[in-house]
């Protein structure tokens, strides 16, 4: 299946793809869904090398398990469960059935519950002790986290709601910082955890309990729950009505459209929150109907693939020229490389490929201070992803804004073409001659000839931000197909809490280092006589 499409790698890993670029390349190298557009002609895929990449997609049959899972299919093998986040969004698309059962009612009865709710914190209708909600601090880690995070920070523009606070980090350090600055009187705390169990999040929502219990006489009356464990919410003395329940079909790296997203809507308020899952449900609708050459998240992954399983390269950089986008390189993290960075396939035996690639980024122009010195010059080739709008949010400093998009563009062109020893010998012929001028002149070379992909779009909107969120996600999707890998479980991240269980009594000195390895007890011991 591969062999092909390493065949004809070889025969043009060397050519030049500055030399393919005209403006026919351009138009047939680029795809459009809606106003969002991808540009992936700076790279060095032909139409020959699209073809047998789309071939893929017909061999591993791609279509069908996208319609399996849009369907409420099983997909999640080892899980025994559907995959739909996307019925979380599915505003007027029909019924969805999982084991025959229509989910949308109560998909859409949550939703429902979740915009009055937030309508109430938003007006002043629900509130604290000490009158109106000022701030939101929403606990949660991993998924419960880095969605929403991610996303209200995206949306900065469009708060018009109580502050938002997240924490996810059990270092005491992390919840410390935020309920510094939040006063327990006016505060809505937000415990997002399916079960309720997670050890970080529900250490940090008995520490904020107990804050809030400093000053606040009934202080569990001002938190909310995004959990499906009703008996523990009860527990710790959350009432039903303030708690927002989600299905196991929805993954928690895939489920701030549902009641993960709840501070977001409480930040943007509920039509903005439509908008975002109406701009996630149109990459859906785009994503079942369009044209594999059109098909903007199986192109995006077919490129993908050909960077990394055929080219061979490693690692991926996402580069937002969008400063509100400052957290999508690390919410990719997670979804690409938690779903995606597998050693065996569905049934068990190993890959015969790599997996997915490390995804890592930052935004632009600070990056450019910083590891883009590596991206043109190192000795590996970075495929780098850049993101950027046409408009900003600060009108009164649009020109600002072009001198954003100038350098965007600079980036990826500088990446494709580079700089020749002869190009550069020109530019300090000046300066030096000799044989210092030829070493001078060697390290102001760029190799160029390193892909990249741009998308781009009018403006970072609450529609345009769920368009590019689903893009990625549908994006996992097809590379998790054509690899041949369960793109929705995460058995890599259970080791690591299971030893952590069994170290905590060690390392408060209730057990000994017995049966432990020597690195470890000899650490334990170091940490222990320094105060732990």
């Amino acid at each position: 299946m591969w062999q092909n499409l390493k065949t004809h790698h070889a025969q043009v890993a060397d050519r030049r793809f500055e030399t393919m670029l005209d403006a026919s390349r351009a138009a047939a190298f680029s795809a459009q869904a809606g106003d969002l557009r991808l540009d992936y002609a700076k790279t060095n895929i032909d139409a020959t090398s699209r073809a047998l990449l789309i071939d893929l997609l017909e061999q591993t049959g791609v279509a069908g398990k996208r319609d399996a899972m849009f369907a409420g299919a099983a997909i999640n093998e080892t899980e025994g469960r559907a995959v739909l986040h996307t019925a979380l969004r599915n505003l007027d698309g029909g019924p969805v059935l999982v084991d025959g059962v229509d989910v949308m009612p109560e998909v859409l009865e949550t939703l429902a519950r979740m915009e009055r709710f937030a309508a109430n914190v938003r007006d002043g209708r629900f509130t604290g002790q000490g009158g109106r909600i000022t701030d939101v601090v929403n606990i949660g880690i991993g998924g419960s986290d880095l969605g929403p995070a991610m996303a209200t920070l995206a949306l900065a523009p469009y708060h018009d709601g109580p502050r938002c606070h997240f924490v996810s980090n059990v270092d005491p350090a992390d919840i410390a910082g935020v309920l510094r600055v939040c006063d327990p009187a006016t505060t809505l705390v937000i415990v997002a955890s399916k079960t309720f169990t997670t050890i970080e999040t529900m250490t940090n929502a008995r520490t904020a309990l107990a804050w809030m219990g400093e000053s606040v006489d009934s202080p569990a009356a001002q938190f909310a729950a995004l959990s499906t464990a009703a008996d523990k919410t009860a527990d710790f003395g959350i009432d039903p009505g303030r708690v927002f329940g989600f299905a196991d079909w929805v993954g928690g790296r895939y489920s701030m459209w549902g009641p993960i997203g709840l501070s977001l809507m409480i930040a943007i308020g509920p039509d903005a929150f439509r908008a975002f899952l109406r701009g996630a449900q149109s990459m859906d609708v785009h994503f079942k109907a369009a044209k594999w050459d059109e098909n903007l998240p199986a192109l995006l992954a077919l490129v993908g693939i050909w960077h990394n399983q055929v080219c061979g390269h490693a690692t991926r950089a996402v580069l937002p020229y969008d400063n509100n986008l400052s957290r999508l390189p690390a919410y990719l993290q997670q979804l690409e490389m938690e779903s995606n960075g597998k050693g065996v396939s569905m049934d068990g035996a190993p890959l015969q490929v790599h997996s997915g690639p490390v995804v890592w980024g930052e935004p632009g122009t600070n990056g450019q201070h910083a590891f883009y010195q590596l991206i043109h010059q190192g000795t590996r080739v970075v495929p780098c992803e850049f993101l950027v709008a046409a408009r900003g949010h600060e009108d009164e400093l649009h020109h600002q804004h072009q001198l954003l998009v100038a350098n965007c563009l600079a980036q990826s062109e500088a990446l494709m073409r580079g700089r020749t020893l002869q190009e550069a010998r020109s530019k300090v012929a000046d300066t030096f001659s000799g044989d210092e001028l030829d070493r001078q002149a060697r390290h102001r070379v760029f190799p160029g000839n390193r892909p990249s992909i741009t998308i781009a779009y009018p403006q970072l909107t609450p529609f345009t931000l769920g368009q590019i969120v689903a893009l990625y996600e549908h994006r996992v999707f097809v590379e998790g197909v054509v690899l041949g890998i369960n793109s929705y479980d995460q058995w890599g991240v259970e080791l690591g809490k299971e030893l952590a269980t069994a170290l905590q009594p060690v390392i408060e000195g209730q057990d000994g280092t017995a049966g432990k390895d020597g690195s470890t007890a000899a650490l334990v011991g170091y940490l222990q006589a320094h105060g732990v």
